[in-house]
């Protein structure tokens, strides 16, 4: 009998139980919450049930498995040496169809306005105490797109990776509830109702020079972005070249899905409690928000501009679709059109600055990375 106690107590001793502190009970409820967005209310379930597994696999005490030689720190290694991210943007590259941008390429300048949050996070940011290679891997939340976030992150400032990409999945989940008010504020009704003329059609010439002569362009303006427009480009190329479709189909689903589950949890995994549970973190979940809705604002505010210039032609909403989350932003676009006028359809429209939003925050990504880094 004494044996079966002495083995019990040791087992004990050496259980999560003995080493479970209260931070690590608090970061257990935060992956359970976003378990619970993610599954229960839809919440970008792709990357929000990685990541809330990743947290929760990390906060269970004496495991080992973020430790030197763990499971998780083996993952880890893709996104500390930025390979998921970028791989990622080649399956986005691939399921993104540019035609609309480029059937309007005046709606490109959409998608450079709605980076304006990126900059205001990153002043805003700098304000209340963070260094500048943080405040800029903050403000890139305010593109709405995860992985360019994610990317900036772990080269500028690692230690805050948790939060920018639980911030940055967490608000492009919320565009339907965050953009509406923001539109609304900026447009009348009579913006709203304004139907613009159909699309001219785009050749296949011109769909498959556009990745080549944009990774071209944008290299020598700015190498550091090559790996994020490179990439995306290159899937992009896979997409309309015609004799890749093996190639497109892998990017599209196989690839993309498989680096999305490593990226998550291996982000997840970033979210101790001893890291994540902290000032900083709550600061950084604001200036997101403030972030993304300075972005739909400033999309919006040159749509109003583009409108008066084309004579009334342009709906300003159009560019609130600016943000990269793709297509989740057209979509709200859409949506609020319908509701002042029914029947007006202005989702191939948004789809031109939602596009533009993709390669806009890579060079804002880019720019960031070229003047920190050197």
């Amino acid at each position: 009998m004494g044996l079966v106690i002495k083995a019990l107590a040791e087992i004990l001793e050496q259980s999560g139980f003995m080493g479970l502190t209260t931070g690590n009970v608090i970061m257990l409820v935060v992956a359970c919450i976003l378990l619970y967005l993610a599954i229960g209310k839809g919440f970008e379930p792709l990357l929000l049930v990685p990541i809330a597994t990743g947290c929760l696999l990390v906060n269970l005490p004496l495991s080992g498995i973020m430790d030197q030689g763990g499971f998780l720190r083996y993952l880890f290694y893709g996104t500390e040496h930025e390979i998921y991210p970028v791989i990622i943007f080649m399956g986005i590259g691939a399921l993104t169809d540019f035609s609309p941008l480029l059937a309007n390429p005046l709606t490109f300048l959409l998608g450079a306005a709605a980076q304006l949050g990126v900059f205001v996070a990153l002043f805003g940011a700098m304000m209340i105490g963070f260094s500048v290679p943080e405040a800029a891997s903050i403000g890139i939340i305010g593109g709405a797109d995860g992985p360019t976030a994610i990317y900036t992150t772990m080269k500028l400032a690692p230690q805050i990776l948790g939060a920018v990409a639980v911030a940055a999945y967490s608000y492009m989940s919320l565009v339907p509830l965050i953009q509406p008010p923001v539109i609304k504020l900026l447009t009348t009704k009579k913006d709203r109702a304004i139907r613009m003329d159909t699309l001219r059609p785009v050749s296949k010439r011109e769909r498959v020079l556009f990745p080549i002569v944009s990774t071209v362009a944008s290299g020598l303006i700015l190498p550091a972005s090559v790996p994020l427009i490179g990439l995306l480009m290159f899937g992009n190329l896979l997409r309309e070249c015609g004799v890749t479709e093996r190639l497109n189909q892998a990017a599209q689903n196989e690839i993309l899905n498989t680096v999305t589950i490593l990226l998550g949890l291996s982000v997840g995994a970033t979210m101790g409690a001893e890291s994540f549970l902290t000032a900083a973190t709550i600061k950084i979940i604001v200036l997101g928000l403030v972030a993304f809705a300075f972005s739909t604002a400033g999309g919006v505010l040159f749509g109003q501009l583009m409108k008066v210039l084309s004579g009334g032609k342009i709906n300003p909403m159009i560019g609130a679709a600016g943000v990269s989350a793709v297509p989740m932003a057209a979509r709200v676009v859409q949506r609020i059109s319908a509701s002042e006028n029914p029947g007006n359809f202005l989702l191939m429209h948004a789809m031109g600055p939602n596009v533009a939003g993709v390669i806009g925050t890579a060079v804002a990504a880019g720019t960031f990375l070229t003047l920190l880094l050197n």
